[in-house]
């Protein structure tokens, strides 16, 4: 799906395409070889970080485009951020919004919570924004030569922050293009409760790691609250969303923990 709708895009305004296969995977190489778009396959399982810094030194443009294999790219989404990066020489990164589309309609949800996989809606309109993400991300190869590459050893919550937080630090500007749409997609299978409270879980794992390195932990008591909030949300509104929720919250909690004992 992600390349079937990147690769029209990328033909029509004679862009590579380069896929980078983390450790390395047959069906990746079919899947790139049938769309015919470049294979890169790292040696062993090393991260989004790893991935990305692969694919910018084999790339050859002057404006590195980002996704992940779970969206879809909307029509105009590539002319979009193209468009932007041409008419705002003073942005060096670009990103759209990303719409959550579960397939299967989801967990039931009350409405009172963000969807359960990543999204971001700056509006309707182009602006500065703080961040952009790495599902719907474009930067310009002058910015990663100057500030460097994405920090290898971050992995889940963080990695792409990191890198912009060190792009603003150095005077950068983000740039939110409402037309660059993409939506991120899970299919029936990875939309069950369990699915994403699985991936809930080892994300919140992370991002609790993310929260120490930047030196922005809460404490102990306080992750359990979050906790013990997630839960009566999922009772009180009788929202399977809030079980997604308790997951995330509940790897903040295992990491904390681990963080005691280490």
């Amino acid at each position: 799906m992600t390349l079937a709708s990147v690769m029209p895009q990328a033909r029509a305004h004679d862009a590579e395409v380069i896929v980078v296969s983390d450790g390395g995977d047959a069906a990746t190489a079919r899947m790139a070889g049938a769309q015919g778009a470049a294979l890169i396959s790292l040696d062993r399982h090393s991260g989004a970080n790893a991935a990305r810094n692969a694919g910018v030194a084999v790339s050859a443009g002057e404006l590195v485009v980002f996704v992940d294999d779970d969206i879809e790219a909307q029509p105009g989404w590539l002319e979009a951020l193209l468009r932007a990066a041409a008419q705002r020489a003073d942005r060096d990164v670009f990103g759209g919004p990303i719409a959550a589309r579960l397939e299967g309609g989801g967990p039931r949800a009350c409405g009172r919570e963000a969807a359960p996989i990543t999204t971001l809606d700056g509006g309707p309109t182009d602006r500065e924004i703080e961040f952009v993400w790495s599902a719907n991300m474009a930067i310009r190869r002058r910015a990663l030569e100057r500030v460097g590459g994405f920090d290898e050893t971050i992995h889940g919550r963080g990695e792409e922050e990191e890198w912009e937080q060190r792009y603003k630090a150095a005077g950068g500007r983000v740039e939110y293009v409402a037309a660059a749409r993409v939506e991120h997609r899970r299919v029936a299978a990875d939309a069950t409760v369990g699915a994403l409270s699985r991936a809930a879980y080892a994300l919140g794992r992370t991002a609790r790691r993310n929260d120490v390195r930047t030196g922005r932990r809460p404490t102990l008591p306080a992750e359990l609250r979050t906790l013990g909030g997630c839960v009566w949300h999922t009772g009180r509104r009788r929202c399977a969303n809030g079980i997604v929720m308790a997951a995330h919250s509940l790897g903040r909690v295992r990491e904390t923990l681990a963080e005691g004992r280490s």
